[in-house]
Order: C-alpha cells, then sequence, then structure tokens
C-alpha cells in the first residue's frame, strides 16, 4: 500500500476531538497513535489494545506525521546581540 492509500484513512470530524486527524473516522486521534509509538510501544501492542485498528492505521499514522515534517519549514532563532 502506498502512501496515498495509506493516507486516506486519516480524516477529520469537527464532532471528533475538535477536528484533529483521527484514523478511519473513529475516535483514536492520530496524536495518540503516535505518543504511544514515542513511548516504546509496538503496533502489536496497538493492535492488542484496539481490536479494530489494522497495521495499515498505525502505518497511515507514520505516513501523516512524514508528511507534516517534511513539509515544515525551520529556521533559525534570530538572536540580536546584547551587549
Amino acid at each position: 500500500m502506498n502512501d496515498q492509500e495509506l493516507l486516506k484513512r486519516i480524516t477529520t470530524d469537527p464532532q471528533i476531538f475538535n477536528g484533529k486527524p483521527i484514523i478511519r473516522g473513529r475516535r483514536l486521534a492520530v496524536e495518540h497513535v503516535l505518543g504511544m509509538l514515542t513511548a516504546g510501544d509496538t503496533i502489536e501492542t496497538l493492535l492488542e489494545g484496539y481490536p479494530w485498528l489494522e497495521r495499515e492505521d498505525v502505518l497511515a499514522c507514520l505516513a501523516y506525521a512524514y508528511r507534516l515534517v517534511a513539509h515544515e519549514r525551520v529556521e533559525p532563532l534570530l538572536v540580536e546581540n546584547q551587549q
């Protein structure tokens, strides 16, 4: 499954988490999945905790995060000389 197909799994609904990105219209935010992975949980742990969740959903969260970071513009902070 390519990135475009994976990203179709990420949706938003103003009635769920104030429009934050969620997985397939369900009450599971992309942010939550990424946080669990960051905390050291494995994909298998996520799949056990959310029986409806599919491996491709987790990969979709990673693809979504990658796209956000890849398009982010980072500029160095300008610090004025304070002498």
